[in-house]
C-alpha cells in the first residue's frame, strides 16, 4: 500500500498562504519610473532603513532605483555615507530655486543602479518658505519630472510629519508604502495617515493609492508582536504584504558602516526579507 506524500504550503507569519515570488526578470528598457513614498507620521517604525535596503534589493534585480532624501534630518543620506552638513546643494535647493537642475544634484552611490538626491537641515525651512507658493503641494513633483523617464522606481523617504513636505511627497507619487512598526501604539496614527492618503487622492492626486503596510520590528518569539499583526490582518486585510521585517542590531550595524545590508551582510535574514519584499513589490506590480 502506497501513501501520497503531502506538501503543506508554507504560511506567513498571519497564516496566509505564502506565494513564492520570483526573482524579477531583467528589464529591456528603463523608466517610466513609479514614484513610491515611504510614509508615517511616526518616527522610529523604519522608513529610512526600508527605503535604503528596499532600493538597494531592487538594484540587485537590475531595476534603476533613485532614493529621494526628504527628510531634513538626511537619515538616508547618512545612511548611505553622505555627510548633509557637508552638502552645499541638496532637494531644498531644487524645491526653492528655480535655476536648479535635478541631474546636477543626483549623487550615484556605492551601489550600482541607484542614485541619491539628498537632504540636510536646510530641507526644514522650505515647509514655511512652499505656504506662499503657487501649487505648494505639487511643487516636488514638478521638480522630479525630468528624472522620471531615467528610473523604474524612485523611493522618497519622508519625513515624520503629515506637513507640506509629505503632502508634496504623496502628490508627487503613485503609491504609498507604510512601514509599521509591531506595537500596538503604532497602530493608533494609521487612521489618519490613511485619512491624508485619502483627501491627497481626492484633491490632488487621483491616482495615489497604497501599495502596502509593511510590519517592522517583528519578534515572532512575542505575542504582542503576533497580536499586532493579526490586528492589522484584520483591520487591512491583503493591503498587509505577506513580506515582515524582523527585528536586528544589523541595520543600525549598516546604518553605522553606511551601507544597505544587503551587502553588510548579504545572507542576513534582514537582507533576505528586504530581498523578498522587493520581489513581493514586483511581483504585485508596484515596482515593476
Amino acid at each position: 500500500m502506497t501513501t501520497e506524500e503531502t506538501i503543506e504550503t508554507p504560511l506567513d507569519p498571519v497564516g496566509r498562504p505564502m506565494p513564492e515570488f520570483a526573482v524579477p526578470s531583467l528589464l529591456a528598457n528603463h523608466g517610466p519610473a513609479r514614484v513610491i513614498a515611504m510614509c508615517n507620521q511616526k518616527g522610529g517604525v523604519g522608513k529610512t532603513t526600508t527605503t535604503i535596503n528596499l532600493a538597494a534589493a531592487l538594484a540587485e534585480y537590475g531595476r534603476r532605483v533613485l532614493i529621494v532624501d526628504f527628510d531634513p534630518q538626511g537619515a538616508a543620506s547618512v545612511g548611505l555615507g553622505i555627510s548633509p552638513h557637508e552638502l552645499e546643494r541638496t532637494v531644498y535647493n531644487l524645491l526653492m530655486e528655480r535655476t536648479a537642475v535635478l541631474s546636477e544634484l543626483i549623487r550615484p552611490t556605492a551601489i550600482p543602479g541607484l542614485d541619491l538626491l539628498p537632504s540636510n537641515i536646510d530641507l526644514s525651512a522650505a515647509e514655511v518658505q512652499l505656504v506662499g507658493e503657487v501649487a505648494r503641494e505639487s511643487v516636488l513633483a514638478r521638480v522630479l519630472r525630468p528624472a522620471l523617464d531615467d528610473y523604474d522606481v524612485v523611493l522618497i523617504d519622508c519625513q515624520p510629519s503629515l506637513g507640506l513636505l509629505t503632502v508634496n511627497a504623496l502628490t508627487a507619487a503613485h503609491g504609498v508604502l507604510i512601514p509599521l512598526e509591531c506595537e500596538f501604539f503604532a497602530l493608533r496614527g494609521v487612521a489618519l495617515l490613511i485619512e491624508t492618503i485619502e483627501k491627497v487622492r481626492d484633491r490632488l492626486n487621483p491616482r495615489l493609492e497604497v501599495d502596502g503596510i509593511l510590519a517592522t520590528m517583528y519578534d515572532p518569539r512575542t505575542l504582542h508582536a503576533r497580536e499586532v499583526v493579526a490586528r492589522l490582518k484584520e483591520a487591512f486585510g491583503s493591503t498587509l504584504l505577506h513580506t515582515m521585517i524582523g527585528r536586528t542590531v544589523k541595520f543600525p550595524d549598516s546604518t553605522v558602516a553606511a551601507e544597505p545590508i544587503t551587502t553588510y551582510a548579504p545572507t542576513h535574514p534582514g537582507a533576505i526579507a528586504y530581498r523578498q519584499l522587493a520581489r513581493e513589490l514586483v511581483a504585485r506590480g508596484d515596482a515593476a
